[in-house]
């Protein structure tokens, strides 16, 4: 069984007791350490080396989306998923721009918050139903016109069964950038995963099956 090692930042004592008792109860995440400020967030995930970054959006010092945008330059192959209490549209936003895989609320049940520290880990995305929402809901445009020529190419090669590496290979991106562009399109898509953003793509004509 693969550990997944986990940092919780937070600047809620009692939200990080929470978080640790229920992360203990699962034989497979271990807990490498606690921030409570963005800038130890940062300084942490560097010297612990997380699998994934359990990330609140307000914390002193430097924001969750301040604190995401260094940890995704200085450690690209770490996830963070956020879990906050805050669902506005800026937020989701910001937080999604700046390279966050998952954002949650703190209301999420126990058992899909493990699931989806595990399906993060993976380099997968996940989105709380209600942020996935928002997202859709926020934009006054079609879909077609607001999906990237880029977004396009990667989506049209997931359509063809090819994993991050192999997108990330053919167009000359890391995988991290591969990972952003399938974030974003979840969100414009409202969906949560790979294979629904294609499934969402070829109803709405923008992918086509080849013949």
């Amino acid at each position: 069984m693969k550990r997944i090692r986990v940092l919780i930042a937070d600047d809620h004592p009692v939200v990080r007791a929470g978080l640790q008792g229920m992360l203990a109860s699962q034989p497979d995440f271990d807990l490498v350490g606690q921030a409570s400020t963005g800038k130890e967030a940062v300084a942490m995930t560097v010297q612990l080396q997380p699998d994934v970054v359990l990330l609140d959006l307000r914390m002193a010092e430097l924001d969750g989306v301040g604190a995401t945008v260094q940890i995704r330059a200085l450690q690209p192959d770490v996830s963070v998923l956020v879990l906050t209490t805050y669902d506005s549209n800026t937020d989701i936003l910001r937080a999604i721009e700046a390279g966050a895989i998952g954002y949650l609320l703190k209301d999420t049940p126990r058992d899909e918050l493990f699931a989806a520290i595990r399906t993060v880990a993976q380099g997968k995305a996940v989105l709380a139903p209600t942020v996935a929402l928002r997202l859709v809901q926020q934009r006054q445009m079609p879909v077609a016109e607001i999906v990237s020529a880029r977004e396009l190419e990667v989506l049209t090669l997931v359509a063809r069964g090819a994993s991050n590496r192999e997108i990330a290979r053919s167009l000359h991106l890391s995988e991290a950038t591969v990972k952003t562009h399938l974030i974003h399109l979840f969100g414009k898509l409202g969906v949560n995963d790979r294979t629904a953003a294609v499934t969402v793509a070829l109803e709405r004509g923008l992918l086509r099956l080849e013949r």
